[in-house]
Parts: C-alpha cells; sequence; structure tokens
C-alpha cells in the first residue's frame, strides 16, 4: 500500500466535498474504477448487508448511484433512510467514508443517466427483477431476448421499478496511510450551525 506522506489538517481544508474531488481525481489518474464503492445498509430485520456499487454522480448535494427498486439495498434504503459509503482506493493508500441519509432521486433524474447507459444496461434494468431468485441463466438470458425484440427499432424507457438513490453525507472520514499503522484520520461532522458547515477533528489510527 502507497504511502503518500504526511495528511495534516493543512491539507484538508475546511470542505470536505472538495477534499473528496481532490482525492478522487488522484484515484482516477492512477487507477480503474475509482467510482466504485462499498454500499452498506441495515434491513427491515435489522440484519446488515454491503455490496460494491458505482458512483454515478456527486457534488455538494450528495453521492448518487442506481438499483432496482426491488432489490434488497432499495427495501434498506427506504425503510431506515440511512447508508455508509467506502471508496477504497489502494494504490494511493487512502480510504473515505461516507454516512448519511438517503432518499430517492426524482423521476427527471433518474430519466436522463437511464438515457446514457448502454442499450444492454437498458434492456437489462427491464429484464431483471434483482435480488429476486431465478431458476437459471438461461430464464434471465431468455427475458432480457424478450425485452430485445419488445422495444426492438424504438428507445428503451426506463422501468419505474428502477432509479436512482442520492447518499447525503453528515460525516465523511478520510484515511490515510502511514508506516507503523499510525494512519492519518480526519474526520469531518455535519455542524448544526451556519457556519462553519463543517466540524473537522483528528481520529487516533
Amino acid at each position: 500500500m502507497s504511502n503518500q506522506g504526511a495528511f495534516l489538517e493543512a491539507d484538508a481544508g475546511e470542505d470536505p466535498f472538495a477534499l473528496f474531488g481532490t482525492w478522487f481525481a488522484a484515484a482516477a489518474a492512477v487507477m480503474a474504477d475509482p467510482e466504485a464503492m462499498a454500499l452498506a445498509t441495515v434491513g427491515p430485520d435489522g440484519r446488515p448487508g454491503v455490496r460494491m456499487v458505482l458512483l454515478k454522480r456527486w457534488d455538494h448535494a450528495g453521492f448518487v448511484f442506481h438499483t432496482n427498486f426491488a432489490s434488497a439495498k432499495a427495501h434498506a434504503l427506504d425503510t431506515t433512510g440511512r447508508a455508509a459509503l467506502l471508496w477504497h482506493w489502494a494504490p494511493l493508500g487512502r480510504q473515505v467514508r461516507v454516512e448519511g441519509t438517503a432518499a430517492r432521486v426524482d423521476d427527471a433524474e433518474a430519466d436522463a443517466y437511464f438515457a446514457t447507459r448502454q442499450r444492454g444496461a437498458q434492456l437489462g434494468a427491464h429484464a431483471s427483477r434483482q435480488s429476486a431468485v431465478i431458476a437459471s441463466r438461461e430464464e434471465l438470458e431468455a427475458r432480457v431476448a424478450e425485452q430485445r425484440r419488445h422495444f426492438a427499432g424504438q428507445p428503451v424507457p426506463r422501468p419505474p421499478w428502477w432509479g436512482g438513490y442520492r447518499v447525503v453525507p453528515v460525516s465523511f472520514e478520510f484515511w490515510q496511510h502511514r508506516d507503523d499503522r499510525l494512519h492519518d484520520r480526519l474526520r469531518f461532522l455535519a455542524s448544526a450551525s451556519a457556519s462553519p458547515s463543517w466540524q473537522r477533528v483528528r481520529l487516533q489510527p
């Protein structure tokens, strides 16, 4: 794991979104798929779950990914309205953790993103009932072929059971590998006061 040297408060600034952008760009320069992130949820039964998803866009409003609303993660998000995210950029020896609230994006935003997906992925969104049991791979492929015939010669619309979620952070943690496991960890906590918007603290490794 790479040691990038000291990560001090002076390097972090006051805006965790700006710092995330700097780190994300650095990761994108040295590795494939820096947008891959672990999404952790807690289901209606209290059982935790975690899986890898792809960050599709982000700004100061939050971090957006997409899924089938019938999936296990969607049920968990709709029930609790909470999520945790983790990016691990091993070549840089860095991690970023985010905890926050989660809610569906509006239809217009989901439609706009769905229109940019490859056609095969669009057809797959119609064919798959994500997280539901299916008898075989052949049955799944038959469902995709059926959708391909159904939408032949026309655009594929976003299915109503598919869309996006936005995670709005209440905390960030930026983790930088250091020798002897004396890692630098800076946490930003959302402030109840208007200014500053975030309170920055250092955590012991």
